[in-house]
């Protein structure tokens, strides 16, 4: 049941309501400007428009949708792993995509879970946009509004539940995260070929499902979150010294994530074992709001001088809005022949300099900026 009508507007144009059933008023009355009446059966809808009493007229919803910023969970729970959170920091500032590698009980799923209240808030476009995905599958609540989607699927998910698919098609995890944070933990145990199909959406920000009946194209613009161990046992590297795998064991857990879908993960970084005694002397965390408040200001500053994040930006915008000093440019060039860097690494490190120039208030990417991006790459061995 759904009925428009238009009503005069203020300037001499006209404006559009909507009769709605009530369960879905809640939802329709988020998009600005909308007008929405409920209703509850369609003799209500005929009194209305008959307009017999005042008493039979349908009244205006009005949104319950908190206006506030959306609760998280916070970085001060946190304790150490300092290079874990700045490099968080540095990927919601500039919207890149990150990949943690680190023992077992490090605090990667409890880094991950905090960093949607680190992002950027919502515009409500930005809003608009997951609220309609989540409503195709049911699963959307107003008092969520201008939360970012959190997916977290398991590593057993089969390709349409990451994808989407069905008859007809539905959205999978990927687009449920849109706008939002697609966590993937464990990572090489995925599915490779499930995995693969993340290539063209981390790219293109949208997912294209084929059928016989029907095509159907979904939004896909997440921010990929992910973290593995660092070997099939967990622990190499880890103060403990427990691991015994072998370098070809290594090689092989660490090869199930093909090279070219971790040449589209800006940022990778190690996230290492605490000891216990420096752990117990940890000091609370810094809180997700001095993080999110320095976070925002430098995508402000993004938004002013190329309106997009960087990590958006094309080839030609990297060649204007990324140009590093002499200094910088020859430390890249020199890291990137040294580690047999692809053009799309090059590129991908330099978008990251940018950001952390950007967090830093500096208008030119210089050698201290690069040199921080570059080390964000350097997680898994021969890459």
């Amino acid at each position: 049941m759904t009925y428009a009508m238009h009503k005069a507007g203020g300037s001499g144009g006209r404006q559009r309501a909507f009769i709605l059933p009530r369960a879905n008023a809640e939802e329709a009355a988020l998009v600005r400007d909308a007008t929405i009446f409920p209703a509850d059966t369609l003799l209500q809808v005929c009194a209305h428009f008959a307009g017999r009493s005042a008493e039979t007229r349908l009244s205006r919803h009005r949104s319950a949708a908190s206006q506030d910023r959306p609760s998280y969970p916070d970085f001060a729970d946190v304790k150490g792993q300092a290079q874990a959170k700045r490099a968080l920091e540095v990927a919601a500032t500039g919207g890149h995509s990150l990949l943690m590698v680190g023992p077992p009980g490090t605090g990667k799923s409890m880094l991950a879970a905090r960093f949607p209240g680190i992002l950027p808030p919502m515009t409500d476009d930005e809003a608009l946009e997951s609220a309609a995905v989540q409503s195709l599958t049911s699963g959307y609540s107003a008092s969520r509004w201008k939360m970012r989607p959190y997916r977290a699927p398991h590593h057993t998910a089969s390709g349409v539940a990451l994808v989407g698919g069905g008859s007809p098609p539905r959205p999978g995890e990927i687009s449920l995260a849109h706008r939002g944070i697609l966590f993937l933990d464990e990572l090489p145990e995925f599915d490779r070929k499930v995995l693969e199909v993340l290539r063209e959406p981390l790219e293109s920000g949208h997912i294209t499902i084929s059928r016989a009946a029907r095509q159907a194209d979904f939004p896909a613009r997440f921010q990929l979150v992910a973290a593995m161990n660092p070997c099939p046992c967990g622990y190499l590297g880890h103060s403990a010294n427990k691991c015994r795998c072998t370098p070809d064991l290594v090689a092989r857990y660490q090869g199930k994530i093909s090279g070219p879908l971790l040449d589209r993960i800006d940022m990778q970084i190690q996230v290492g074992a605490l000891p216990h005694e420096d752990l117990l002397k940890q000091a609370d965390g810094e809180p997700s709001a001095a993080i999110a408040e320095r976070v925002e200001h430098a995508f402000e500053r993004q938004l002013a001088r190329q309106g997009k994040a960087n990590h958006a930006l094309t080839g030609a915008e990297i060649d204007e809005h990324c140009k590093p000093d002499q200094a910088a440019e020859q430390l890249l060039r020199t890291a990137m022949t040294k580690l047999n860097w692809s053009a799309r690494a090059y590129h991908r490190v330099l978008k990251v300099a940018r950001t952390i120039a950007d967090l830093a208030g500096s208008a030119t990417i210089t050698q201290p900026h690069v040199a921080e991006a570059i080390q964000y790459r350097r997680a898994l061995r021969d890459h």
